[in-house]
């Protein structure tokens, strides 16, 4: 619906194309149809890592001729450094040079060196709580794929799991999620539950991960309920008990070890930018507020400190086992991908005053609430945000969570695990892109990438056709390309849907 016109160049032959490339997006609000392909491409990677009998094989890609190229400089440059530090030379050219390499090493997509500040890192208490139930701790197999069960007619089967998780309740709501008495509903624990969702579930999945025994393959995707907290869909390769994951769901939390944020220390009169100190003032005393770091240590310091705040679950915990193929298969598949194409807060649009009102009460709850280290909000409460810059206002933070469409989620809303498929999005594209042409009987090509050159052009390139033309183009390309697939396949090709069987697995 907005394609984006595109001029490749062939290094070879001189020759030049204008093509439309699709605009990629994800929300249906933006471009619904690329959207809607985004989604599908989400439904086929959870498909095919939910019920696997084998193991994936994760082989890392061979290194392209840059990639080999910074890592024999980053080789000699190494070299170089003992040699100088052995004869007292300076070293802080070769530094300088080592950390540049280091960063194009992590943009080539390498795991470069850990710099000092990934290096250092605080240690907290890790004495559980005591209204927390201790969990066994079983040795971990590193095995991703469930085990099989045999029924009394000699029938194998391997089940795997479908689990929700909900947050914890700030007061009564009623059935349309409005709160009964907004007064005393805990729109602030609501908030900060929110912001830190994301840390909760990954101490979900370690925790699981200890308990069971092997390495939990998971495919998971946050979404708001009704009352707008967030809940996460997550389907899980492999059987656990029941009993099991409530022993879990009840056992984890996150501790937020931030500076304390309950009441502001600022609110008429706000720190002010001092050029001179490079740091933020005391408007009448004119002191340097605590930077970051500071208050950590403050933290640390102080053996009583207790947590800012503290996320769990709530107690209700939603479990089944789903079979491969299967009818519960598809329609979980369908929870899982149901809002991906939608912003958070339209998953469910207010539709009376009283859902308006709960939208603009969660919204002004969060406004002031700190969402991470860098965030303008911590100069409310007497503390340097972490790398802090002239310009910041409490109250008008550009992070993520803060925006109304995100209602403090700030996190992914799909998450993934590793092992989940041994495949990247790209790899699931690439598959059934592979697919198609296998069915028409072409040949993949095998141009160097390397022989093009890709540029964007501008709205008032004389090359562009006017956009109806190019929309009723692609309609035609896509009708040719729909009647081919149904001449290979010799039937019309299904819409892959949730409620539709599975296709095959490239499809």
């Amino acid at each position: 619906m907005r394609p984006v016109p595109i001029r490749r160049t062939d290094l070879v032959t001189g020759e030049t194309t204008v093509m439309d490339m699709p605009c990629g997006a994800t929300l249906a609000s933006v471009c619904p149809s690329c959207a809607e392909r985004k989604k599908r491409l989400r439904m086929t990677q959870c498909r095919e890592g939910w019920h696997l009998s084998e193991e994936p094989i994760l082989e890392p890609d061979p290194p392209n001729e840059e990639q080999r190229f910074l890592i024999t400089l980053r080789a000699d440059l190494e070299k170089e450094h003992a040699q100088a530090v052995e004869t007292g030379e300076d070293t802080i050219d070769i530094d300088q040079l080592i950390d540049e390499i280091d960063a194009e090493i992590t943009r080539a997509g390498m795991r470069g060196k850990a710099t000092p500040e990934q290096r250092t890192r605080r240690v907290r208490s890790t004495r559980r709580r005591h209204d927390a139930p201790d969990l066994p701790r079983r040795r971990i197999d590193p095995r991703t794929v469930g085990r099989t069960y045999a029924s009394p007619d000699g029938t194998t089967f391997r089940p795997s799991m479908f689990v929700t998780l909900t947050c914890d309740s700030y007061g009564k709501v009623n059935p349309d999620g409005t709160p009964t008495d907004p007064e005393s509903y805990d729109y602030q624990r609501a908030a900060r539950d929110a912001l830190h969702f994301s840390k909760l579930t990954d101490r979900f999945v370690q925790n699981l991960r200890r308990v069971v025994g092997y390495d939990i393959q998971y495919f998971a995707s946050i979404e708001p309920q009704r009352r707008l907290a967030p809940h996460v869909h997550m389907a899980i390769r492999g059987a656990i008990s029941r009993a099991e994951l409530r022993q879990v769901v009840a056992a984890t939390y996150h501790h937020v070890w931030w500076p304390p944020c309950h009441q502001p220390v600022y609110t008429d009169q706000l720190p002010i930018w001092d050029e001179q100190q490079d740091a933020y003032v005391d408007p009448k005393a004119g002191a340097p507020l605590p930077n970051w770091d500071d208050a950590l240590d403050a933290l640390d310091a102080d053996p009583d400190t207790e947590p800012v705040h503290t996320v769990r679950f709530g107690r209700q915990v939603h479990a089944e086992g789903v079979l491969a193929g299967s009818n519960d298969a598809s329609r979980c598949l369908g929870y899982l991908t149901k809002y991906l194409t939608k912003k958070v807060d339209e998953c469910h649009e207010p539709q009376t005053p009283e859902q308006q009102a709960h939208v603009e009460r969660l919204v002004e709850a969060l406004r002031f609430e700190p969402c991470s280290p860098t965030c303008a909000n911590w100069l409310r409460y007497g503390v340097q945000p972490k790398n802090p810059r002239p310009d910041m206002r409490p109250g008008s933070c550009q992070g993520k969570a803060h925006r109304r469409e995100h209602l403090g989620y700030g996190g992914r809303r799909v998450l993934v695990s590793r092992k989940w498929s041994g495949k990247t999005l790209a790899d699931h594209k690439n598959d059934r892109r592979a697919w198609v042409l296998a069915l028409l009987g072409i040949d993949q090509p095998d141009d160097d990438p390397n022989r093009y050159v890709w540029q964007p052009i501008g709205s008032d390139d004389p090359a562009i056709q006017p956009l109806t033309r190019r929309l009723l183009h692609a309609v035609a390309e896509r009708a040719r390309w729909r009647q081919a697939l149904n001449q290979a396949t010799g039937q019309p090709m299904p819409d892959f849907s949730a409620t539709n069987p599975a296709p095959p697995q490239a499809a």
